[in-house]
């Protein structure tokens, strides 16, 4: 394979706007859902979707949250008739191109530079979920909040006086979905943080004051934002 200076969203992106319309999604919108027939690839332009599913006892967990320029492909590729793995909600409005899985198929298969970049961004998806499912099973309950609070400031960071804004919206019970813990138990660990005011939260956002307490309760490696997200 060739090296290519383009990520697989950049090639789709350049390739499908000339040929789909952009379209708008409101917030709390269902792409799709676990299981059903896979029928479309999405390109996030604007906005957060969150991927996740849902327990048989009806807990729901928040595998990842996307955030604008970002490819949703939640399926087995090149496979007969697959199903989506996870579901897919918008939680804020979104625009997205959505193209169909046979034409993304074909688009890959059928140039290099697509290929290339697609096993890239594979690779690099594969590496974020080994590096959370390593938080979680090394730290615990309260480690693996303290992963999720540090991934999200990679993510949505933005630097204010009081430290770094969390700015995506998230209730306690979203923040326990991505944690795959209960409300209760994330609950008393945000308590216990924000006494040591080591974190703020206010209007649905969280501010981190002391990115370092939580980097050093995890034994943080300073991986690249790249890795390190909660994409």
């Amino acid at each position: 394979m060739t090296e290519t200076g383009y990520s697989i969203y950049q090639l789709l992106h350049h390739f499908f706007n000339k040929i789909e319309p952009v379209q708008k999604v409101r917030a709390g919108s269902v792409l799709f859902q676990e299981k059903d027939p896979a029928q479309y690839v999405y390109l996030l332009l604007n906005g957060s979707i969150a991927l996740g599913r849902v327990h048989v006892r009806g807990k729901e967990f928040i595998l990842k949250i996307l955030n604008n320029q970002e490819l949703i492909v939640e399926y087995q590729l090149f496979k007969a008739n697959p199903r989506y793995q996870f579901y897919a909600k918008t939680l804020t409005d979104c625009e997205l191109l959505i193209i169909k899985r046979e034409q993304f198929e074909d688009f890959v298969l059928t140039d290099a530079e697509a290929m290339n970049a697609l096993v890239s961004w594979l690779s690099t998806s594969y590496l974020k979920a080994q590096m959370k499912c390593q938080d979680l099973i090394m730290n615990g309950k309260k480690g693996g909040l303290y992963s999720i609070l540090i991934r999200l400031c990679n993510s949505y960071g933005v630097m204010t006086k009081d430290g770094i804004l969390i700015d995506l919206p998230l209730t306690h019970q979203e923040l326990a979905n991505l944690t795959y813990g209960t409300r209760e138990v994330i609950q008393r660990s945000l308590m216990d943080l924000r006494e040591k005011d080591v974190i703020g939260y206010e209007n649905q956002k969280f501010t981190v004051k002391k990115l370092a307490y939580l980097k050093e309760a995890v034994d943080c490696q300073n991986c690249s934002y790249e890795i390190c997200g909660i994409n």
